[in-house]
């Protein structure tokens, strides 16, 4: 069995992450549900989302509408209280650098846009749907939105999105933060979904999982940004629109 909440993991939210799943692994065990000690942050997504004995772990919108749906079961969403969106959801910040004289997206389209990954919904799908199917001139993966931020800080790119909790965490926790900008913010959608393996009791490991939320103790409850768990239907998540796949 594996479980993991790798999606916002950094350094800084060790502990917090450590405690969070210590108290929904009590209340899981309470329920029946065997869970691992320990939670395996450091294992490829794919590998873990595609267990057969996953427990738990988190996802993006879209690897789960393009890859996994009907191969995993949605337990809810995190809602981490993000400005201008409702719970359950987020959205993408746009931003270039400080000295950038672009007043919007689109006026950077014949520059270079760093990307988290193909398959990143705050980072590709949502800044695509932004710009009405426009591109940029050139494009470059990073690998992961700290990286596409710092590439844009680093003057290595004119542009990035970037899923809005984890802006929020790079502005509380990397320099480089002050020479970006936010041009634009895309439309929200729903947030990144908590899922389990095929057979798994959805019911039972959303009560431990928003248990263990509203038990947690203030100071972490604001290191993770948490402030509870929504049910968010599986037909929201699989009416975003997904660009086709020769845009990058």
């Amino acid at each position: 069995m594996i479980a993991n909440l790798m999606m916002y993991a950094r350094p800084e939210l060790e502990g917090a992450h450590a405690r969070l799943w210590a108290l929904i692994r009590a209340r899981l065990g309470r329920r029946g549900i065997d869970a691992p000690e320990n939670l395996a942050q450091d294992a490829d997504p794919f590998t873990v989302w595609r267990a057969p004995d996953l427990v738990l772990s988190q996802t993006c919108g879209m690897p789960y509408r393009t890859a996994l749906h009907g191969n995993v079961q949605l337990v809810g969403t995190p809602d981490y209280a993000l400005p201008e969106c409702p719970a359950g959801h987020y959205r993408s910040v746009i931003v270039a650098h400080t000295d950038s004289p672009a007043d919007s997206a689109r006026d950077l389209l014949g520059g270079t846009v760093a990307y988290n990954d193909a398959l990143s919904q705050s980072g590709f799908a949502a800044l695509y749907t932004h710009l009405g199917g426009d591109w940029f001139a050139v494009s470059v993966r990073s690998g992961g939105h700290v990286a596409s931020a710092r590439m844009v800080a680093e003057r290595h790119a004119d542009i990035a999105a970037l899923d809005a909790q984890t802006w929020r965490l790079i502005r509380r926790y990397e320099p480089f933060a002050r020479d970006l900008r936010v041009l634009e913010h895309t439309a929200p959608t729903p947030g990144l979904p908590l899922i389990t393996a095929m057979g798994q009791d959805t019911d039972a490991i959303f009560d431990a999982v928003e248990s263990a939320i509203a038990a947690l103790a203030p100071e972490y409850a604001n290191l993770l940004d948490l402030r509870g768990l929504i049910r968010i239907p599986t037909a929201e998540y699989l009416a975003v629109q997904t660009p086709p796949p020769a845009v990058i």
